[in-house]
């Protein structure tokens, strides 16, 4: 279902958020659960993954991470903005160590003149705060989401080891 080198890095992170004693949520739109379904793919899991919420529509943005609808009104949901806010609100919401969020544009519809396909943020925070990163990854929706995916993988295991 996912490649090897994929799987590796889920287990990667994994293994260093158990090594640390954290629990995972992740907050998903553009990629619908693929960071989570990567994780849940190796057996185990569940000692480090909380909660995999997909957020794909503004109104569950809002009402399962809280995601303030100013921040969608003045930014949309394709933000740095509300990426952060994605994930803060899931850290919040379900009480746990770490989260990662994804949303973007996969395609091949949606995109605008400042928001083309491949448009992608993820945030990820702590309960100490956090951070979003852009990015604008070729391709088409399948490879967008599967790019998006392993970033948000890479981002994971980054914060576990700061």
């Amino acid at each position: 279902m996912f490649d090897r080198e994929t799987v590796e890095l889920a287990s990667a992170v994994l293994d260093s958020c158990r090594a640390r004693g954290w629990r995972v949520a992740t907050a998903e739109s553009c990629t619908g659960g693929l960071v989570a379904a990567t994780l849940t793919a190796i057996a185990g899991a569940s000692d480090v993954l909380d909660r995999g919420l997909v957020t794909y529509s503004n109104k569950s943005k809002i009402e399962l991470l809280g995601v303030p609808e100013g921040t969608l009104a003045e930014y949309g949901a394709v933000s740095s903005e509300t990426a952060l806010a994605m994930a803060q609100g899931a850290v919040m919401r379900a009480g746990v160590d770490l989260a990662v969020s994804v949303t973007g544009i996969a395609g091949p519809g949606g995109a605008s003149a400042d928001k083309p396909i491949g448009l992608v943020y993820i945030g990820v925070a702590t309960k100490s705060g956090g951070r979003a990163e852009r990015l604008v990854l070729s391709g088409d929706r399948t490879e967008v989401r599967r790019a998006a995916t392993v970033r948000a993988l890479e981002h994971l295991l980054a914060e576990t080891k700061t």
